[in-house]
């Protein structure tokens, strides 16, 4: 079984609309795929089946071990393709395991599902947390959205410390363009010098675009509700380079 995160410490930058469409495209190629949003706000299960079809339950009983993440999972929201939807319950992850050092409780809630799930996407809340520090420490590759602006690549740079002042192991973050605005002079600059900006990103830039907001609205992934989009063709582009970073032979 295999793990990835999509996570920012900065909000806003496109995340769960790329874990949302790399969790679908994994599942189109067969893969039995689960996506758990992690983050309280819960924008996932809109981007992936609308609001009314898919509502969380809470979650400290799962946190606290009582009850088994079997439960939690609403299982084929599309073929092979498996969700654990959000609830406002686990912001207290944080204050339940505050205190769990060398003890990763996600990989240990996720470890009875090895036997039958080959990837699960994780989208993360925008936070420096206990609940971040586990997730980089289980994830097999962690992807980054970065917009192509000075802030966004000073959130960047601040994870990278973050992730080697722990110890968390730097190679495993991919970063990638996203809500890329060419019509912008800044946005075209820090396109043009992306190993000198990121170090090694993800060959994809996703475009900002009204057909990605559209999702929520829609409750489809981009594939389903616009595949032809310049949008949906950098997210195939991004899933091609996930796909190669996990299973490359």
């Amino acid at each position: 079984m295999r793990i990835i995160a999509f996570y920012s410490p900065k909000g806003g930058v496109g995340k769960t609309a790329a874990a949302v469409n790399m969790a679908y495209l994994a599942s189109r190629e067969n893969i039995r795929t689960l996506l758990w949003d992690l983050d309280p706000q819960g924008a996932a299960s809109f981007y992936l089946a609308g609001a009314e079809v898919v509502k969380g339950r809470k979650l400290s009983k799962l946190l606290e071990g009582k009850s088994p993440i079997a439960r939690f999972i609403h299982e084929d929201v599309y073929p092979n393709l498996d969700f654990i939807p959000a609830h406002s319950s686990f912001r207290n992850f944080d204050i339940k395991h505050e205190h769990d050092e060398g003890h990763n409780v996600l990989k240990d809630l996720l470890a009875p599902l090895s036997e039958d799930t080959s990837l699960v996407v994780l989208d993360c809340p925008p936070t420096l947390s206990r609940l971040t520090e586990q997730v980089l420490e289980m994830a097999d590759k962690v992807y980054v959205p970065v917009v192509p602006t000075w802030l966004s690549l000073n959130s960047w740079n601040q994870l990278r410390e973050f992730v080697k002042d722990k110890k968390l192991g730097n190679k495993k973050l991919r970063p990638f363009f996203s809500m890329v605005d060419r019509r912008k002079n800044l946005h075209r600059e820090i396109l043009a010098q992306p190993a000198e900006l990121l170090g090694a990103p993800v060959n994809a830039a996703v475009p900002y675009a009204s057909v990605v907001e559209r999702m929520g609205e829609e409750g489809q992934p981009l594939e389903l509700l616009a595949p032809n989009s310049p949008a949906a063709v950098e997210f195939r582009k991004l899933w091609v380079s996930v796909r190669k970073d996990l299973w490359a032979r």
